[in-house]
């Protein structure tokens, strides 16, 4: 209990070896699923890269000159089946905005297979930029490249990767390149979903540059996006929302047990919609308001990015176990921290419990009914606020 405590059982030596044992675990198995597939569908039954179907099947549908069909429902599950040659193909739904389309069509001008390569190929160098200019540490490309968060991106065929290179590239340069993190920021639109704590940081902060860099960002992409495909791909866009809202998360359509938020395991408890809305926004209240805390007081800014980051993923009642991508920049931000000003007791045993999180969270939704990934975000939120204070009272 007290090596637990302490963290001392966490080595450099255990930390090289596990992580090249996971990361050779990651490599077989992608290896297996790949070659056992049949006409690009897996053993079970699923396309490979799941979720990458969508995007695909998009990117065709505006190649085909129907770009608002990518919202319609039958239409983008017809254009999945017929890829992959098979009415059983499951639904995997397109629900970003319209200037996600760009990225899509430019990947669905390769057959499936390499436009899934390439879309990985692409964005995963990204994250490891990233995260080698978080943390300058022996093993952090390693560490990085074995997190079980990168194997499930990797599987689902995500955009975990370039959301980490995304918000992470942007926090970096807030205030040494203010212009460029707007951009980093304001791309990071496709993901709507994160963008209820990044704009109030900002604003909180005086960030005006960073602000108006991202808006404008934003604006252009819609405008780009109208110009393109016209007015009513919003009216489509939009339509589509209430299917995202009533369907895959209310109803249950996406599975609870891969989603992160406190919405998500109150439905699993079978808890009301309304309560379980009501329960999210209590705990997006707290988050914000200690966000707010955090951002004002004189705190590193790694352990300002950690809870950013990682405040980001509770508020959103929409998080998924592949955007413990994002959960990743935190562990960096946090573990630089703590190897500058030492580590508080239990800190190291803690982020490796959050670093095997994508590992596990999942498997114990599914056995157990426990949100294994809401608890571990927040106790690392827990941890983050503590050390901040620990800092304040420390003059650290």
């Amino acid at each position: 209990m007290q090596s637990l405590k302490t963290g001392d059982w966490v080595t450099l030596e255990r930390i090289r070896v596990y992580a090249w044992m996971l990361l050779v675990f990651w490599l077989i198995g992608i290896l297996v699923v790949i070659f056992t597939a049949n006409g690009g569908v897996d053993f079970l039954g699923r396309p490979l890269g799941t979720d990458f179907s969508n995007v695909w099947s998009a990117g065709r549908l505006v190649l085909d000159g129907h770009a608002n069909a990518a919202y319609d429902i039958q239409i983008h599950h017809q254009v999945q089946q017929a890829a992959f040659k098979t009415p059983d193909i499951p639904y995997y739904g397109w629900h970003y905005p319209p200037f996600f389309l760009f990225i899509a069509a430019a990947l669905a001008v390769l057959p499936y297979g390499w436009a899934l390569a390439a879309w990985l190929a692409a964005t995963y160098p990204l994250y490891l930029s990233v995260m080698r200019h978080i943390s300058d540490v022996p093993y952090t490309a390693l560490v990085a490249a074995a997190y079980p968060a990168v194997a499930v991106n990797i599987i689902h065929g995500q955009n975990g990767f370039l959301s980490a290179a995304l918000l992470g590239a942007g926090l970096m340069l807030l205030d040494r390149k203010p212009i460029i993190a707007g951009l980093c920021i304001g791309l990071l639109a496709y993901k709507p979903q994160f963008g209820v704590l990044i704009p109030l940081v900002l604003a909180i902060t005086g960030r005006w540059t960073v602000i108006m860099v991202a808006g404008l960002t934003v604006g252009a992409l819609m405008a780009a996006s109208t110009l393109v495909f016209g007015l009513d791909i919003w009216q489509a866009f939009f339509s589509s929302t209430e299917f995202t809202r009533k369907v895959v998360m209310e109803a249950g359509a996406l599975s609870p047990d891969k989603v992160l938020s406190l919405f998500a395991a109150l439905r699993m408890w079978g808890t009301p919609v309304n309560l379980a809305y009501v329960g999210h926004g209590l705990l997006a209240v707290g988050v914000v308001a200690a966000q707010i805390w955090l951002w004002r007081k004189p705190v590193a800014q790694s352990l300002q990015s950690a809870g950013l980051v990682v405040g980001a993923l509770l508020v959103t009642p929409y998080a998924l176990d592949y955007d413990l991508m994002i959960a990743g920049l935190g562990l960096a931000w946090f573990t630089m921290h703590g190897l500058k000003t030492g580590f508080l007791a239990w800190e190291k045993t803690a982020l490796v419990f959050v670093w095997c999180l994508p590992l596990i969270s999942r498997m114990a939704a599914i056995l157990l009914t426990v949100p294994l990934g809401l608890i571990g975000l927040l106790v690392f939120f827990g941890l983050i606020l503590r050390r901040a204070q620990n800092d304040l009272i420390n003059g650290s």
